[in-house]
């Protein structure tokens, strides 16, 4: 069936989501509606896993035919199965930046060490320097979200030519710059970096989501018990000398990783994803990051 849509597909460019994803003998043809669906309509697709639109009834009644008379263990393995097909992996500041100012195609695939998935782990990036700012699918389905609504960047081709054609209204082309200023002020903000990867989206690297807590379908599965979130590799460490215990950076922690203990900070190591967003905001500049040998390896840009 792939191979006569392939003869159907009108030649285009070598940014067509349908025509990369026909040529790709690991997807199938269901895997690639899939992605096509996820595409087209995000903001239906997020909302509905959410259980915040109109389409939520048939996403439950979907995920309840894939976990109906399993196990609590088979219904557990489920939800780890989904998070190997979709996740994200924070990155600090200084790391998105570098991803967003890319000069050069990347065609690389992360170990497991960095991303501890069996799938979606490439990093196949087509003209860098394409980054489309999309309306943002999490906040736009809730009912009060934060703003701005554009702060998800997409990265490349397909994804990017994809985007700007079926979501005129919605999104807009950036250049590199423009990409880092909304990074500086999403991290001014307190919301969190988080480069994701999905196997129908080619099974690679395409975006960078600004996620905070309250609107973010990705935290709230973690939360919820589907690892779809990896830490950065890094955790926060409190210098107690200089720490005041003045709480603010508690006020920008998207994780719960931080309480005052005993008149100081104190960071728990479980909860901690080493973004690096309390770093920022803390002004006896107490808090910094350190290499967490106990968590996944960081994605070292320079490395790809």
């Amino acid at each position: 069936m792939k191979k006569l849509l392939q003869k159907l597909t009108p030649e285009k460019s070598s940014g067509n989501y349908l025509k990369e994803a026909l040529e790709n003998d690991e997807m199938t043809l269901i895997e690639m509606l899939h992605g096509y669906i996820y595409m087209r309509w995000p903001k239906a697709y997020i909302g509905a896993a959410m259980g915040k639109n109109r389409l939520t009834p048939l996403f439950d009644f979907i995920a309840g035919l894939m976990g109906a008379n399993q196990s609590p263990e088979k219904r557990e393995q489920l939800k780890k199965d989904f998070a190997d097909s979709y996740h994200g992996k924070a990155v600090p500041l200084e790391d998105a930046t570098k991803l967003v100012t890319l000069n050069r195609p990347v065609n690389t695939t992360v170990s497991e060490k960095v991303l501890p998935y069996t799938r979606a782990r490439d990093i196949v990036i087509k003209n860098p320097d394409h980054i489309v700012l999309l309306e943002c699918p999490c906040r736009a389905s809730v009912e009060t979200p934060c703003k701005p609504l554009d702060v998800c960047i997409i990265i490349g081709d397909p994804f990017a030519s994809f985007i700007t054609k079926h979501h005129p209204d919605k999104s807009r082309r950036i250049t590199q710059d423009e990409a880092i200023r909304v990074l500086e002020a999403e991290d001014a903000r307190g919301h969190v970096h988080h480069a994701f990867f999905k196997d129908v989206m080619l099974g690679r690297f395409y975006a960078i989501c600004n996620c905070c807590s309250c609107c973010c379908g990705a935290i709230h599965a973690t939360r919820n018990g589907v690892p779809m979130l990896v830490p950065s590799g890094y955790i926060a460490v409190v210098d107690r000398r200089k720490c005041v215990g003045c709480g603010q950076c508690h006020e920008y922690c998207q994780f719960d990783a931080l309480k005052v203990v005993d008149g100081k900070n104190r960071v728990d190591p479980e909860k901690c994803m080493g973004c690096g967003v309390c770093e920022t905001k803390c002004f006896k500049e107490a808090i910094h990051l350190a290499r967490n040998k106990k968590s996944s390896d960081p994605l070292v840009v320079e490395e790809l």
